[in-house]
């Protein structure tokens, strides 16, 4: 449970939005990234008890990079009252190992999202081969 802000009982969450609580969860909310022939960038919208608020596509790509923007991404944020978010993108590659700039877009979207006091609790990558959590591999 890697994002688990207390062990105090949540209230009900209703079945539309789901609490995301770990990288297995985004994982099942966003494996049919995997098939997708582009690298694709969405972001989860969170509360803050991590219950999903929304679920967006942010960047499209080609066959290996999509680029966005912090501002881009956190625009929706904010006019949610996001209190965190999970970037998730693809590698058509079937590699779900983080690149450098992988690793470079999730230290700028987490410099960001400090300034703008919405938490980035994870950027997963994910791919045929299964998908890698940037914050269990220590770049978060």
């Amino acid at each position: 449970m890697v994002y688990r802000v207390s062990e105090t009982p949540a209230p009900y969450t209703k079945p539309d939005r789901p609490k995301v609580e770990s990288p297995e969860a985004v994982y099942t909310l966003c494996k049919r990234l995997s098939t997708r022939k582009q690298e694709e960038i969405h972001v989860l919208l969170l509360d803050a008890r991590h219950a999903l608020i929304k679920r967006l596509c942010v960047a499209r790509g080609g066959l290996n990079a999509a680029n966005v923007e912090p501002r881009e991404l956190f625009r929706n944020a904010v006019k949610c009252s996001a209190a965190a978010v999970i970037v998730v993108h693809n590698h058509p590659s079937g590699d779900p190992d983080p690149s450098s700039e992988d690793r470079r877009l999730t230290s700028r979207l987490h410099k960001a999202g400090e300034l703008l006091g919405i938490t980035v609790l994870d950027h997963l990558v994910i791919a045929k081969g299964g998908y890698v959590s940037v914050r269990e591999r220590g770049f978060l």
